[in-house]
């Protein structure tokens, strides 16, 4: 059974996040399924089979509570306590399914529904017309009940854009699109890289934005993150679009190149050239020019930041390679940063970490899969969900460090401990091992 008190923002989740006009907001359904909804002021939203509402009545509103749709306006739900299932004898052995078990036909709940009857009233009459469920465990009721509700209801609840939230959004959406990175993946690969704000970055991200997404979560609008792309304009992350990010936070931190503007030797042909004032014709043509120029300085300044080099950590979840990639980012890298690649495949990992092993310039390099498992925990009903994913891709992990070719190898004695000659009666020492030590 369940209790229901009024909700307030503290009660449901602790945050005192908000909606804003423009915030891109993660509903979950009674199913279990979550879309993403625009929220814009003055604008109509529609939520799949639930139906729509004015985006105004969640502006303003903390990110966790529950809504119920009625005539298209928006009605906030108690918040539900979860408690004990009271324990009975019933079983489900003498329960037999059929045909016959629920008397209501499909036609006359749809009448039900378009008659405007509340989803409760509906799931009411299933119960009091239904021939087993008194026969039914108190679990059985439960989780009937439940599934009933997930199939009639017309309510939601706004989830907080968490990095956590939107990754788990994302790999349940299309998995394929933020190359099979799970959230317990994208948490490992933050970690290894040690991102931290403040902190200078390079990314390769072909995951649909999900790692700069994550990094410039953990930076909170202090340090530096250059992306390396293949397209000639800025990069399209459409998971950073959903954790509603201030623009001029992201602004202050993210900057971009593609491979080709990444070159030593490139040079730019949309140079500025100086035009005289007296040649100048119109404010268009001003404009125009000041426009170039400012984009070709833009250019210009993020080179010296990756030729600059000096990053702590680079992070790859590329379509491409990963091996040449590395050898092409490697040495704007810092002394002891972090390199991280991940893949959904294992093999491209693997050739590189045999390559890793055999450059001196690299520490460590290891390759790790993670393994998750989620579980249901209610009262007496706490077990491991019975479907689950298979993998969320492989990270392999190294440490940038110098190799100094100079040092030489020199032998020094290493004394042992001595030990008794028991048949002899007389004590002797061990001879000094030489031991095989490296200085510079």
């Amino acid at each position: 059974m369940s209790i229901f008190t009024s909700p307030t923002a503290e009660d449901v989740n602790g945050s005192t996040l908000k909606i804003q006009s423009g915030h891109n907001v993660l509903a979950r359904q009674p199913n279990g399924d979550v879309r993403s909804i625009k929220i814009d002021r003055d604008s109509t939203v529609a939520v799949g089979r639930l139906g729509s509402f004015h985006a105004n009545e969640l502006i303003g509103h903390p990110y966790g509570f529950s809504y119920e749709m009625v005539n298209k306006q928006l009605k906030v739900l108690p918040v539900r306590t979860l408690e004990e299932v009271e324990d009975t004898d019933a079983t489900n052995e003498l329960i037999n399914d059929g045909e016959f078990v629920q008397p209501l036909t499909l036609e006359e709940i749809q009448t039900l529904k378009q008659s405007g009857v509340h989803a409760s009233e509906i799931i009411k009459k299933q119960i009091e017309q239904h021939a087993n469920y008194s026969l039914k465990t108190e679990y059985s009721k439960d989780k009937y009940k439940k599934r009933k509700e997930a199939k009639y209801s017309k309510s939601f609840t706004t989830i907080e854009p968490t990095i956590y939230n939107v990754c788990n959004y994302w790999f349940n959406k299309d998995q394929n699109r933020i190359r099979d990175i799970r959230p317990d993946t994208l948490s490992q690969i933050l970690t290894m890289a040690n991102i931290q704000p403040g902190g200078r970055y390079l990314a390769v991200d072909d995951a649909s934005g999900l790692v700069v997404a994550a990094i410039l979560d953990r930076l909170g609008g202090s340090g530096m993150l250059l992306t390396i792309c293949d397209t000639d304009s800025p990069p399209a992350y459409p998971v950073v679009a959903n954790m509603n990010f201030p623009p001029e936070m992201v602004q202050s931190v993210l900057i971009s190149l593609n491979w080709a503007n990444s070159e030593q030797e490139y040079v730019s042909v949309h140079a500025p050239v100086e035009v005289p004032v007296d040649e100048i014709r119109s404010d268009r043509q001003k404009t125009r020019l000041r426009k170039r120029k400012a984009a070709y300085n833009l250019l210009e300044n993020t080179r010296e930041e990756l030729f600059g080099g000096e990053f702590e950590a680079l992070v790859v979840a590329s379509q491409y390679e990963p091996s040449g990639i590395i050898d092409r980012l490697v040495p704007y890298l810092a002394g002891s940063a972090s390199i991280v690649a991940h893949s959904p495949h294992s093999q491209p990992l693997v050739d590189l970490q045999n390559k890793l092993r055999n450059t001196p310039g690299f520490l460590g390099p290891s390759l790790t899969e993670g393994w998750l498992r989620q579980y249901q925990v209610l009262p007496g009903r706490t077990h491991p969900t019975m479907n689950t994913s298979g993998s969320g891709g492989y990270i392999l992990h190294a440490i940038k460090v110098y190799d100094d070719p100079t040092a030489n190898s020199v032998i020094i004695p290493r004394s042992q401990k001595t030990k008794m000659n028991i048949d002899c009666g007389a004590v002797h020492s061990a001879a000094a091992t030489p031991t095989l030590l490296s200085s510079s």
